[in-house]
């Protein structure tokens, strides 16, 4: 029977010597039979398919066996010796001479009986030797035994060994195969760079194994919106080619070929995005994650791997630096905003150095008396030249630069600092709220710096209160309450800021032991307009109470939201309806003036 008879066209067979053989592929490898008796040709063929064995490739001339084995990539060469155009000793030391074929399995098949040629045949590199007339059984096993090695071989050369997916060497291969397809076909390519959020925490937080557990299932939700997306619309005899790879512990990278357009990507973005979101259930822990996208289009972003790779990497990194949960096309003006984030760090450190923050209060008023129950801090950068410059453009630079733990220190000591000045001073009730960002919180040093702010100061521990976020407390339930209460047992309190915006399960939220719950300013912004946004904020005032905990609105703007809050028993009111946040000389005024 003939191989284009027994080859079926329901998938197509990609290069094992480049891309590697897995296991489930060895009745699909490709044989390459080289030997200039076509009845030889024909016999061995279906000794192997009534093995199983499908692809074939079968050569008579011996002098277009390299042409055809360039072309035609095989996973195994059957190779004679004895061949009147070229010898079967010339052409194995033509394949060994050939860089990504020098491990190329050939397995000699051959009628002589030289008594040199089998071992000077292995000296040159053959894999194995069998003699003519073969036995049926033992060239199947010896093909098979010599494919399952090459899949093992092939799966630590090309493969991640924690996920499965192709690695770096691969993925360039994928990446190279798919720019000659998008350059053949006149259509573009799409590489997506894609980066998980605050993976580094899971690591430090809840240990290596669990991090390892989690890689393996984003690269299996990553591999389902793939496959998802490769059914539409794409014939089986040019299937669309996709390609992923895991190139670091937290960095994957999708190759989309033959797109129909450049928002292809985009849709493909948005569902791995949501997949990640999904919350990742690990030893019956709940653990949620977030991650940026970027994307480098061929031949727009670039007509060379270098400048693709490079260019969707510039494109996440932007992503990143605007927040989490995003995506981003490379566009050329990215360079010039790449090298102000660059300045931006550089003068960051500077300032971390030179102390060129500054604090501000922004006053908590009691909801019924109208006095002044404390403050949130709040961090401003001066720049000796550029002046003001906004938190919202340098507080994630710093935490992604890892920055924010030294300036968290510093703003804990000053601020308990001033605090206590205050309080000697007769405002003897003030209790300071102070942000605590993600990566202080994972920070093992985070109790140590407290207690170290609280000594520098001698503020009493009774008048800090650190505000942390729901997406903090994500993932190992037991160790964050751990972690609060060896805190709290230093007599601080907790606030949860942002609350009703994050993922937390409410179940969660009674074993956590926080003292204040602070309303997200966008529940606050329709109110008293809006049903819907009434609703949500007398429910999280009635649950925060039953719980035994106050209750902070902060963005408060407008009279009928104070009166809407004060009339539902919220505890605490922050916004610019009493005061914006003002620095230490304003705030004092205001204190002032406070009774």
């Amino acid at each position: 029977m003939k191989a284009s008879n027994k080859i079926t066209n329901t998938m197509a067979v990609n290069s094992h010597v480049q891309e590697g053989l897995h296991y489930d592929d060895l009745k699909i490898a490709k044989i390459m039979m080289v030997d200039d008796e076509p009845i030889m040709l024909d016999i061995v063929q279906a000794l192997l398919e009534e093995g199983g064995y499908c692809n074939f490739i079968k050569v008579e001339h011996s002098s277009k066996a390299m042409m055809r084995l360039l072309n035609s990539k095989p996973d195994i060469l059957l190779l004679d010796l004895d061949m009147p155009e070229v010898n079967g000793f010339d052409l194995l030391k033509a394949v060994r001479q050939q860089e990504d074929y020098q491990f190329l399995p050939v397995i000699i098949l051959t009628a002589s009986e030289e008594p040199g040629n089998k071992l000077k045949a292995l000296e040159m590199g053959a894999t194995d030797f069998l003699s003519k007339p073969v036995d049926p059984s033992e060239l199947v096993l010896r093909i098979r035994n010599t494919l399952a090695a090459k899949a093992y071989q092939d799966q630590l050369a090309y493969y991640d060994n924690l996920t499965g997916l192709p690695n770096r060497k691969l993925f360039i291969d994928h990446l190279n195969r798919g720019i000659d397809m998008a350059k053949r076909d006149n259509k573009p390519l799409a590489l997506l760079d894609v980066g998980l959020d605050r993976f580094r925490q899971i690591n430090e937080t809840l240990g290596l194994y669990t991090g390892d557990i989690i890689l393996k299932l984003v690269a299996q939700r990553l591999t389902e919106v793939i496959r998802s997306y490769d059914v539409v619309g794409h014939a089986d005899t040019m299937k669309q080619m996709e390609s992923m790879a895991r190139l670091g512990a937290d960095e994957f990278s999708i190759v989309l070929c033959g797109v129909n357009s450049v928002e292809n990507a985009s849709s493909i973005c948005k569902r791995v995005l949501d997949v990640i979101k999904m919350p990742f259930i690990v030893n019956g822990t709940e653990i949620f994650l977030t991650a940026n996208i970027g994307i480098s289009v061929y031949p727009h972003d670039g007509e060379e791997i270098e400048s693709l790779i490079k260019h969707a990497g510039s494109a996440k990194d932007f992503a990143k630096n605007n927040g989490t949960d995003n995506y981003q096309y490379y566009s050329s003006d990215m360079n010039t905003r790449t090298r102000a984030l660059l300045k931006m760090e550089s003068d960051l450190r500077k300032a971390v150095k030179n102390e060129e923050f500054e604090l501000y209060y922004q006053p908590k008023v009691n909801s019924d008396s109208g006095k002044v129950m404390g403050m949130e801090c709040l961090l401003r950068w001066i720049h000796p030249d550029e002046g003001f410059i906004s938190p919202d453009d340098f507080i994630h630079i710093a935490e992604n630069m890892g920055l924010i733990v030294s300036i968290g220190e510093w703003v804990l000591k000053q601020a308990c600092k001033q605090t206590r000045e205050w309080v000697d001073a007769g405002h003897s009730e003030l209790k300071l709220s102070v942000n605590v960002s993600p990566r202080q919180f994972a920070d093992a040093g985070l109790k140590a710096s407290i207690e170290s702010a609280l000594s520098y100061s001698g503020l009493d521990p009774k008048h800090l209160v650190l505000e942390i976020t729901e997406s903090m407390l994500m993932g190992n339930v037991d160790h964050f309450v751990s972690l609060l209460m060896d805190i709290k047992n230093l007599g601080v309190s907790f606030s949860l800021d942002d609350f009703g915006t994050g993922y937390s399960s409410l179940s969660y939220l009674k074993r956590f032991p926080i003292d204040e719950l602070k309303i997200d300013r966008s529940f606050l912004t329709d109110v008293p307009a809006s049903k819907d946004d009434n609703s949500i904020v007398r429910a999280i005032i009635a649950m925060a109470h039953s719980l035994g905990q106050k209750v902070v609105a902060e963005g408060v703007e407008h009279t009928e939201q104070l009166e809407f809050l004060r009339q539902h028993n919220c505890d605490i009111i922050q916004g610019y309806y009493f005061s914006k946040p003002l620095d230490s000389t304003g705030f004092l005024a205001y204190l002032s003036n406070d009774k």
